[in-house]
């Protein structure tokens, strides 16, 4: 096994994915350039206490970006992300929201 590192960097909650989450199981995370399917697996089924079916991963690439300045036109890019979406096994699920209040 590989040195600790964080695998799972955060959720992705859209309103895309709060729908597949409700009719199909599925959840997204942005995860770790070099995390495999394995290693996602194993971080989910171990933090959320959930069967995790199958894992699909892609690398999303960075947004380029010009911008005008005092300086003349400069160019920029945003980082490149790995996203993964993993389907749960039927009747398990993840709450993203468990202890937050609602008025």
């Amino acid at each position: 096994m590989k040195s600790k590192r964080q695998i799972l960097v955060k959720p992705i909650l859209t309103e895309k994915m709060l729908k597949q989450q409700e009719t199909s199981g599925k959840y997204a995370f942005v995860v770790a350039a070099e995390a495999n399917k394995i290693e996602i697996k194993r971080a989910v089924e171990k933090k959320f206490e959930v069967t995790v079916d199958n894992v699909a991963t892609i690398m999303v690439k960075g947004k380029t970006k010009r911008m005008n300045t005092r300086r003349g036109l400069t160019h920029g890019k945003q980082s490149d992300w790995k996203k993964a979406i993993v389907t749960l096994r039927s009747g398990d699920k993840i709450d993203f929201f468990e202890g937050t209040k609602s008025n």
